[in-house]
This record gives structure tokens, C-alpha cells and sequence, in this order.
């Protein structure tokens, strides 16, 4: 992994002990699928970065008490703004992979038709 991750801050993802902490299946993979497209020269850390910020600030600011906080939540929402920016239908693709890929078990995570 080349993604200079943040360690502190509102970018840094959860951590224990120093590692990475994914609650469900999904968060791991939507990581996964940002690092590999970042390591991919889709786009740069900078700009997933600012949009990974932008969707937590916006979401800090409409906080109301009802919506819980899911740190990967806002990072899937950074990965699609920011395919967004470049091509609409990166977003979209993004969007279908991930549903297709949170609605498989876990232990699951490897295509072997591919």
C-alpha cells in the first residue's frame, strides 16, 4: 500500500494498537478498492484526502443526532466524489461494486471466476 494514510485528524482511519480497525466486511473492502485505485494513478492521495474531510465536515455540520458516525461510510462517499470529479461513470461503478461486494460473506473476498 502506497496511500500515505493519515494518522491523526478527522482522515485518519480507526485504529487499535496501531492497526487498522474495520467493523464489517464491506468497510475493508471500500479501503481496499480506494487504496488499489489510488495505487492505480486514478487520482492522488491529496484529492481523496480533501474529499474524504469535505464529506466528514458536512456531515459534523448536519449532525443531528440521528444519522451514527461510520468512518467508512464517508470514505466510500470520498471514493465516489472523487471519481465523480474525474468521470461520472466512475461513480457509478464504484457505487454498483461496492453494493455487490457488501452484500458478500465474509471469507468471501476473492473472485475465483477470475
Amino acid at each position: 500500500m502506497t496511500a500515505p494514510l493519515d494518522l491523526d485528524g478527522p482522515a485518519a482511519p480507526p485504529r487499535s494498537n496501531g492497526e487498522l480497525v474495520f467493523a464489517e466486511p464491506w468497510e475493508s473492502r471500500a479501503f481496499g478498492m480506494a487504496v488499489t485505485l489510488h495505487d492505480a494513478d486514478v487520482f492522488t492521495w491529496p484529492q481523496f484526502r480533501s474529499a474524504l474531510v469535505a464529506r466528514i465536515a458536512a456531515w459534523e455540520a448536519a449532525a443531528t443526532g440521528g444519522e451514527s458516525w461510520n468512518y467508512y461510510v464517508h470514505w466510500l462517499g470520498a471514493l465516489e466524489d472523487v471519481l465523480a470529479s474525474r468521470d461520472p461513470r466512475f461513480a457509478d461503478e464504484v457505487t454498483a461494486r461496492a453494493r455487490t461486494l457488501a452484500q458478500r460473506p465474509a471469507g468471501h473476498d476473492h473472485d475465483h471466476d477470475h
